[in-house]
């Protein structure tokens, strides 16, 4: 009887969800959250303008009886007057001509208006987005949110109490692993992700706009898979078009974008930016934390560690496993489309036209690493074009002295897939050099990191691999753009 009021309700949320493109292990999470038999904390977390507010709003509708936004720049008695005044909306001004001077005040007033809703089986939303900017400096917010959660919304089984931030490191460590009030109290936790490519494609569909592909692949490398960029995107245009007048044109929607997101995040004089301009400018195949330290000219104290987890934790870079020789080692790179594209095409080509800028030899070096880039965060996928998605495997990138590889798909059925990665305009055709290269990566790994195993190169590319005397002596798989767009 349970699964089948479970599957009705989950039925009857999708049917709610219909604004809301992609999201399916979220929306899944949420209905988890609506159907269970006691109230449930929900911390949702994710960069700036990837559709946190969105996604809560659309999905629980009606259900929300209270809501409220944290001040991007405001103190204790700002947030709570704006509490205060989000308070009354829902309350028919019932509470007009009190003045809480403490969090505590203000929230037992929000205790006052909730027990004035009957309790039922069918769940109440309260929602609290950009909970970091609500806990101003010495506002004692924090606290007065645990008491409120503990003394109160677990005493009722039917509440919902989302939070919600764009500073991811606040929300990971004050309230995932908060260590007072709230330890072990987050009953779900979503980490929202941008766009895949298939999510994006889809969303560009649901605007009734779609776009070709590998038009579409070029949006992404430049805007990622974050929902309000991509909202701005108009009918019918291209991508040179769309970025033409989003980032270069006076006034675009992205002029300014790249400025704010750090200050809202981290404030001025951070060494985020610091780090991210490091990884920027010696973009190659990622650095090591030591490399980092040198490049950055930062002391190996904990600021540095602080900010460094802080962009990771943002989704702004990205860390994964390489290899040199038998050695492994972790690298760090700029994972977010935008940051790249704004170091390195916005601030260096500013005034200029994008129609030009493109054709530059600079566009098409970058266009190689910001489709390495994509590939590394679409692995699934494209383990589904190797048709080796059901099998576990560990992923790494690879080199030695004479070699190097993009990306190892290290499998545990006794296979290694060994992939290049190649970003090309048609078909990519191999020629004598290019045969040579690739036995002598499958050599190298072999003699060094792997002599059991059977080795099989495959070229992930974006149309696909001209067949000749070259690619059919060594190439063993074939993954193009398509298989990146698959849903998984």
């Amino acid at each position: 009887m349970y699964i089948w009021l479970h599957y009705k309700l989950l039925f009857k949320q999708v049917v709610m969800s219909k604004n809301i493109v992609g999201r399916a292990q979220e929306i899944k999470v949420l209905t988890t959250a609506l159907s269970s038999h006691r109230s449930e904390l929900v911390a949702v977390y994710g960069r700036r303008r990837i559709g946190k507010t969105h996604l809560v709003r659309e999905f629980f509708g009606d259900k929300i009886k209270f809501s409220f936004n944290g001040i991007e720049v405001g103190d204790r008695a700002d947030q709570i007057e704006n509490f205060m005044i989000k308070l009354n909306e829902f309350t028919n001004d019932l509470y007009e001509n009190e003045a809480p001077k403490t969090w505590l005040a203000a929230f037992s007033l929000l205790k006052k208006y909730l027990k004035t809703i009957k309790e039922t089986k069918t769940k109440k939303i309260i929602f609290i987005d950009e909970f970091p900017w609500a806990d101003s400096p010495k506002s004692k917010f924090l606290p007065a949110f645990e008491n409120f959660w503990n003394d109160y919304c677990t005493t009722r089984r039917d509440l919902v109490v989302v939070v919600c931030g764009s500073a991811a490191s606040y929300m990971v460590k004050k309230i995932i692993r908060n260590k007072g009030g709230l330890h072990n109290r987050i009953t779900q936790r979503i980490e929202l992700q941008p766009f895949t490519l298939h999510e994006t494609d889809a969303f560009f569909k649901y605007k009734n706009n779609p776009v070709e592909e590998y038009d579409l692949l070029k949006m992404y490398m430049a805007f990622g898979g974050v929902a309000e960029y991509l909202e701005h995107v108009n009918t019918g245009e291209s991508s040179v078009q769309a970025i033409d007048r989003l980032c270069f044109s006076d006034g675009g929607f992205l002029i300014n974008e790249y400025e704010d997101v750090f200050n809202s995040l981290y404030g001025q004089n951070s060494y985020h930016e610091l780090i991210i301009h490091v990884l920027a400018a010696d973009r190659k195949k990622g650095m090591t934390r030591i490399d980092l330290l040198k490049k950055t000219n930062i002391s190996t104290g904990g600021q540095f560690s602080k900010s460094l987890e802080e962009l990771m934790l943002s989704g702004f870079v990205l860390e994964y496993d390489s290899y040199k020789e038998n050695s492994k080692t972790t690298l760090y790179r700029i994972c977010d489309e935008f940051c790249l594209f704004h170091l390195q095409f916005m601030i260096p080509f500013k005034g200029s036209k994008w129609t030009s800028v493109y054709q530059k030899q600079e566009y098409r070096t970058w266009c190689g690493y910001a489709f390495e880039t994509i590939c590394l965060k679409h692995i699934h996928e494209i383990k589904k074009g190797l048709n080796c998605d059901q099998i576990e495997s560990k992923n790494y990138t690879w080199s030695s002295s004479k070699a190097q590889i993009d990306l190892v798909v290290d499998r545990d059925d006794g296979v290694v897939n060994l992939c290049e990665i190649k970003y090309y305009n048609g078909d990519y055709e191999l020629d004598a050099s290019d045969l040579k290269k690739l036995r002598n990566r499958e050599t190298q790994f072999r003699e060094v990191k792997e002599p059991k195993k059977g080795l099989k190169t495959a070229v992930i590319t974006t149309w696909g691999v001209k067949q000749n005397q070259y690619s059919q002596t060594i190439v063993r798989n074939i993954v193009t753009m398509k298989s990146l767009f698959v849903q998984v």
